[in-house]
């Protein structure tokens, strides 16, 4: 996606949005806006993604209007919202500014297929994780941003985030990354134990994951740094450039006694080398076990890592993948081009 981003590529238009961190604003892929370094962006699907992450859309290149004109309403509704301290424009402030609410309602819905109400919403509530996450207190943060109730302002914010505001500064979460690799964007999520999940963004059932390791180990997920997140992207980045097959990052798997048992036998797979799920099963002593053994590998949350892509049907056809068989092919394509003789 940055490479598409260097280029100013058309065709992904309406494929991702590009966060610029030194500017807090968000642009399309072929903004004519100077190229930011690589190290400060990010990449979100949509608009709201994009609003949820602190980020406020570009007046450049305009990355939430469609290709007909902004009406200059909604342009006016989007600068007020933007200037307003706390990001909150009532109806009352529209009234003032000589605009109908209803009318204002009804123009920003149509043109940007969400609600005047939603966009500020989506806008207070990023800017409040950033506030949350800089080590603002909860109270001060809620205030900033126009919530004058705080069992409203935890409603909220847990509604987007998946926990309450406290739970951002607690030492009880789990600190997310998305990756940038060549075969599409991972989701990265680390604590001191090590690293809990790494998935391609699109993986089937994913969703389900993170609500499993919430409820499992009582945490919240919430965007931030950690040196582990920081060394398992070095390490990926080495990993697709040929540099490395071997990750050393410290892991945290979440899972049953079983499940460990296979994910360790996983790693014992040398790179370039696959097998197939029965030869898996003698090795762990439960030669009646393949399916057994079929689901522990489907339930790994540590994609490349703890590499499932390595085990295939015994006729040595390529078999289920959550990210996809073609990233799977792509792997063992990789791994047999730079793994050992």
């Amino acid at each position: 996606m940055y490479r598409a981003l260097a280029r100013r590529d058309p065709a992904y238009e309406g494929v991702f949005l590009t966060g610029v961190k030194t500017t807090g604003i968000f642009c399309r892929p072929t903004c004519k806006a100077k190229k930011p370094l690589p190290q400060n962006v990010e990449f979100f699907p949509n608009a709201t993604e994009a609003l949820h992450g602190g980020y406020r859309p570009c007046r450049l290149c305009r990355p939430m209007d469609g290709t007909k004109p902004v009406p200059p309403l909604v342009e006016k509704l989007r600068r007020a919202a933007e200037a307003a301290p706390d990001g909150r424009v009532t109806d009352k402030d529209l009234v003032a500014m000589g605009v109908e609410p209803t009318t204002a309602r009804r123009q920003f819905k149509a043109y940007h297929g969400m609600t005047f109400h939603a966009y500020q919403r989506a806008r207070r509530m990023g800017l409040a994780l950033r506030d949350v996450k800089s080590g603002k207190p909860v109270i001060e943060a809620q205030l900033d941003r126009g919530y004058e109730s705080t069992s409203g302002f935890r409603e909220a914010f847990a509604r987007v985030f998946g926990a309450p505001p406290r739970g951002a500064q607690d030492a009880a979460c789990l600190l997310a990354r998305r990756l940038e690799t060549p075969l599409g964007t991972m989701l990265a999520l680390a604590d001191d134990a090590g690293l809990r999940l790494l998935e391609f963004v699109d993986r089937r059932g994913l969703e389900r994951e993170l609500v499993g390791l919430r409820r499992r180990l009582k945490c919240a997920i919430v965007p931030g740094s950690h040196a582990l997140l920081d060394q398992i992207a070095t390490e990926l980045s080495e990993y697709f450039a040929g540099r490395r097959m071997q990750f050393t990052v410290r892991l945290a798997p979440v899972g049953s006694d079983f499940q460990l048992r296979v994910w360790a036998e996983l790693r014992r797979i040398e790179p370039g080398r696959s097998r197939s799920y029965a030869e898996m099963a003698a090795r762990l002593g439960i030669p009646k076990g393949p399916r057994a053994v079929g689901r522990a590998n489907g339930s790994n949350m540590l994609a490349i890592v703890i590499p499932c892509h390595r085990v295939i049907n015994a006729d040595g056809s390529l078999c289920g993948y959550a990210g996809g068989l073609w990233r799977k092919q792509r792997l063992l394509e990789h791994e047999r081009k730079h793994g050992p003789a």
